[in-house]
């Protein structure tokens, strides 16, 4: 079902109805007159003449999406790290703010116990602790459970 919304130059404001039908689908027009409300408000002429507007049915409802999209977030899951508010310095000493992002990296990392590589997304100072401390110890004192990966 459609509704056509029209302006045209007369005094008053009127709604008309007309059903027609086309191919069996029917159409419901609505003539909206408004030259009046120029008038009064001392415009010579309308400053609608002419104009359309189009509204139409909605299409049908599709699955809710999520509100936001899905990216990656600049933070390292094994270390918590994520960017810094800071201030960039002029020479004049203007201050103004930045953002200092984490030094993240996508990362082939063999691990042990499940005898495959896993492709990680971690900062470097958690490369440096998990070659230090082993991918289990860091994973699980994060509480990541590897097996999903």
């Amino acid at each position: 079902m459609a509704a056509f919304v029209t302006t045209s130059h007369c005094s008053t404001l009127c709604f008309r109805k007309a059903e027609t039908c086309d191919s069996s689908r029917t159409r419901i027009r609505f003539r909206v007159s408004t030259t009046g409300a120029s008038s009064m408000l001392g415009f010579g002429s309308s400053q609608l003449g002419g104009a359309r507007i189009a509204f139409s049915q909605p299409a049908p409802l599709l699955p809710k999406l999520p509100t936001q999209p899905i990216v990656a977030r600049r933070i390292c899951p094994f270390t918590g790290k994520k960017a810094n508010r800071a201030n960039k310095v002029s020479f004049s000493n203007h201050k103004t703010k930045k953002l200092q992002f984490v030094n993240l990296q996508y990362k082939r990392v063999w691990w042990e116990a499940g005898k495959r590589f896993l492709k990680l997304r971690l900062s470097t100072k958690a490369l440096k602790t998990i070659e230090k401390n082993g991918l289990d110890a860091v994973a699980k004192k994060a509480g990541i459970d590897l097996r999903k990966k």
